[in-house]
């Protein structure tokens, strides 16, 4: 029961670490499912825009990272 309990801990704290990239890749999700269900545009647009979509977040996590360890070395 530790195991389960642990890798629960472990999966619920991944996900709230960075809770911007949380939230901007279930943005994205949303979108490309609105997409597809609100218009007239094949599936493969909206898989398409999902998957941009999702690389362009996490580019943009990739990109703010050091920014923000050098800031946090700078305060510590």
């Amino acid at each position: 029961m530790n195991i389960l309990k642990d890798v629960l801990s472990e999966l619920f704290s991944m996900f709230i670490a960075d809770a911007r990239l949380t939230g901007a890749i279930l943005a994205t999700v949303v979108i490309a499912a609105l997409l597809i269900n609100l218009t007239r545009l094949p599936d493969l647009v909206g898989g398409a825009v999902l998957l941009v979509g999702c690389i362009a977040v996490l580019f943009l996590s990739v990109m703010r990272e050091p920014a923000r360890r050098a800031s946090q070395r700078s305060e510590g």
